[in-house]
């Protein structure tokens, strides 16, 4: 059998599932309309975290959603042309608001961003590029103290499967971090953590190792994809590529190619955003969510960045320009004695399944065709896990562990 394979998307999912791949004999293609990793992966908080494992539909969400909807700095939003698609995905969201479907979802997350810390060392050993990957606490900040405690069942799962967590009080929490405001009355602190130093950089870094690995990069966007003869077109503006194997790991966009084969999944563009502050004359020890608004802050080493929001939108929609007053008020409230002259502001897209969990493995009916998208908020800390399952799927390598979950055949 042809040892090809062509991957459509070269985000860090992408990009991780070709180091795999190669490492194992494939011959690679890695094809993307953009610069690889400068899409959805670039603007992240940088968080790679083996104990992001709660999916985001939890018992009792739905007490909290009209507030949030219908607050105009809220970080939850929705167009009001995007509503037609929002109610049907919304109503599978709120399907798996359970204790035993956020679990099973737990379990999934766990198998996915567990080795995450220990894979991205793997990948940036001999690049040169080691300390990309900085250790750190993640550190969830809560402004009322009562409402931070272990035994919040996001907090009972991570504690039950060996997470090392800490509830701190103020005078603790001023100790790690002296430049968060002394609003935040006590945090969750969740150890075994580490941060992408530059998540831009680092999809740069690991592109430029897999090019030194043979694989053969092409920039193109992808607009169809058709199977005959047991081989894949793969029809670009342009020009077409063949390939016996296609990986589809193009994020939100992979929906689109998809619908043209009969296929329809319910995965939207959950558009995050981000501030980053070159000079911010404040330095973050560690990365640190701010509870209440849902956003993540980092020191990263193009400085200060706080990521956040969920806005549900067209994936081609312009983005909201409110959202960098409202992100840039949000930072100077976590550190008081922010900078915020030197601010950038950045949209990017989430592809997102209503029960957090990423689309893995063979597409059904399509011989030779594998999914490898839908990661949601937790793409970077799932990717390298993500490239290696795919990599055992394609050899014929049995799993370890039930993959069941991940099948797309479950929105089918």
């Amino acid at each position: 059998m042809d040892g090809h394979v062509t991957i459509i998307g070269a985000g860090i999912v992408g990009i991780c599932t070709a180091i795999s791949l190669c490492e194992r004999g494939f011959s690679v293609r890695l094809i993307d309309r953009g610069i690889p990793g400068q899409e959805t992966s670039f603007g992240n908080a940088g968080v790679i975290s083996p104990w992001s494992i709660i999916p985001q539909s939890m018992p009792g969400i739905w007490k909290t959603l009209p507030g949030l909807l219908l607050d105009r700095d809220s970080p939850l939003s929705v167009r009001p042309r995007f509503w037609p698609r929002m109610i049907p995905w919304g109503l599978r969201f709120l399907r798996h608001a359970t204790e035993e479907k956020a679990r099973a979802a737990s379990d999934c997350m766990e198998y996915l961003c567990g080795p995450s810390v220990d894979l991205y060392r793997r990948l940036l050993a001999g690049t040169g590029h080691e300390d990309l990957l900085a250790e750190n606490y993640y550190i969830h900040a809560f402004r009322t103290a009562d409402k931070a405690s272990l035994k919040n069942l996001d907090y009972r799962i991570r504690v039950e499967k060996g997470g090392d967590l800490a509830l701190i009080g103020p005078r603790e929490l001023q100790t790690l971090e002296p430049g968060l405001s002394s609003d935040f009355r006590a945090a969750v602190v969740i150890k075994g953590q580490a941060r992408a130093r530059a998540p831009g950089q680092l999809g740069q870094v690991l592109t430029a190792k897999a090019r030194g690995l043979g694989i053969e990069v092409v920039q193109a966007e992808v607009i169809r994809l058709s199977h005959q003869n047991g081989s894949w077109t793969i029809f670009a503006k342009g020009q077409n590529f063949t390939a016996p194997r296609v990986v589809l790991a193009a994020g939100v966009w992979s929906a689109d190619l998809l619908r043209a084969l009969g296929i329809n999944l319910p995965l939207v563009a959950e558009r995050g955003y981000h501030v980053e502050f070159a000079a911010p004359g404040v330095t973050l020890n560690h990365s640190v969510m701010d509870v209440d608004g849902k956003a993540v802050a980092s020191s990263m080493l193009g400085g200060l960045r706080l990521a956040g929001t969920a806005e549900f939108a067209a994936i081609d929609a312009p983005p909201d320009p409110r959202k960098q007053a409202i992100l840039t008020r949000q930072a100077k409230a976590m550190c008081p004695d922010l900078s915020t002259a030197q601010g950038s502001f950045w949209m990017g897209r989430r592809p997102s399944f209503p029960d957090s969990l990423p689309a893995l493995g063979a597409v059904r009916g399509q011989d030779g065709l594998f999914a490898a998208f839908g990661h949601s908020h937790y793409g970077l800390m799932m990717a390298p896990k993500t490239g290696e399952v795919l990599a055992d799927i394609i050899s014929g390598c049995p799993a370890n562990a039930s993959l069941d979950a991940l099948k797309m055949d479950r929105f089918l």
